[in-house]
């Protein structure tokens, strides 16, 4: 009588990748991270958790696995992945290549796609930290004038985009070539102005933010 199949041989049996049969487990390589996608959810006035599929705002997920890093391609040192297994991730809404694992929907990114990551069940300004070269920004919001002063009505700015607003997190800084991190040029508490469009918004807390690199802050404000 045969041997009955080890508890190994039971999960490469049960391991597909887009209905087709894999030989084990999926194992990210390079700066690879394989991300389970989280729905987003926003409040309502009530406190009710709703959905969210108006907005084209980041996608959130969860880490299943992540690759060790990639080689410079000059020195050859190893850019660490800053993300592990179980943490939170937010990255683009059109970043990675989506596919089906183990039947279940996944999205394969880059460690360069992550905008912020956070452990817990869901965002505070307490967990997130920017990944790398980004710094988290609470943006300003006030009435929108011309140069003359004439007030621009809501209904016309609706689709604006905010680009100034005071730092609350600041990442590690951008990697080098050697594997340690540049200072960040802003702190936090900075008021700060950033190029049109450069923000990824999110919401935290019930307030709007924008991820913003490093490279496209433009100038600190005077209060």
């Amino acid at each position: 009588m045969s041997a009955p199949p080890s508890a190994a041989e039971g999960m490469k049996k049960q391991c597909t990748l887009d209905g087709k049969k894999i030989r084990g487990p999926i194992t990210p390589l390079g700066n690879f991270v394989l991300v389970r996608t989280k729905e987003s959810l926003d409040a309502t006035d009530g406190g009710i958790l709703l959905p969210d599929q108006s907005k084209e705002r980041p996608t959130e997920g969860e880490v299943v696995a992540a690759g060790p890093g990639k080689l410079h391609p000059h020195t050859g040192v190893r850019i660490t992945c800053p993300v592990v297994p179980s943490d939170s991730v937010l990255f683009g809404k059109f970043d990675g290549h989506d596919m089906t694992y183990n039947d279940e929907k996944v999205t394969m990114i880059r460690d360069d796609d992550i905008l912020l990551y956070y452990r817990g069940i869901r965002m505070t300004l307490d967990n997130v930290i920017p990944c790398r070269d980004y710094v988290l920004v609470e943006l300003s919001k006030g009435k929108a004038e011309t140069k003359s002063g004439i007030v621009v009505a809501e209904s016309v700015m609706k689709d604006y985009e905010p680009c100034e607003g005071r730092v609350v997190k600041v990442g590690e800084g951008r990697m080098t070539s050697t594997g340690e991190f540049s200072e960040s040029p802003v702190k936090v508490g900075d008021r700060v102005k950033f190029r049109d469009y450069a923000g990824n918004g999110v919401k935290i807390e019930g307030k709007d933010h924008s991820l913003v690199r490093m490279v496209d802050i433009l100038s600190a404000l005077e209060d």
